[in-house]
């Protein structure tokens, strides 16, 4: 078994490319899943087709996978609350029109 840094760790290797394409991304969640070396996670993001959204993952630290578990809307009001704290992955250049559409 894995300890929790070393998941988080490959989580974020593995996340980050993904999430990159809708920078700024705020990690809202996250819990530990020690029986299945697996760590749950929601992060927030605006996206191009949804808007503001808040999607669920699963990273299987020993299958070395990141699932997505659906995604629910993102109200106005929070996306502003949130956006005064600083984003888990920040934007370098704002590219949300050629951004990934899934």
């Amino acid at each position: 078994m894995a300890d929790d840094m070393q998941i988080l760790e490959r989580r974020d290797a593995r996340a980050t490319p993904h999430l990159e394409q809708y920078a700024p991304v705020w990690l809202v969640d996250q819990r530990m899943v020690a029986e299945d070396d697996a760590v749950l996670f929601n992060v927030v993001f605006q996206h191009h087709l949804y808007g503001w959204v808040n999607r669920r993952y699963k990273f299987d630290a020993f299958n070395d996978v990141l699932y997505h578990m659906g995604q629910t809307s993102v109200g106005e009001d929070d996306a502003l609350e949130l956006q005064e704290s600083d984003p888990w992955i920040p934007a370098t250049v704002a590219d949300i029109p050629n951004s990934y559409g899934g």
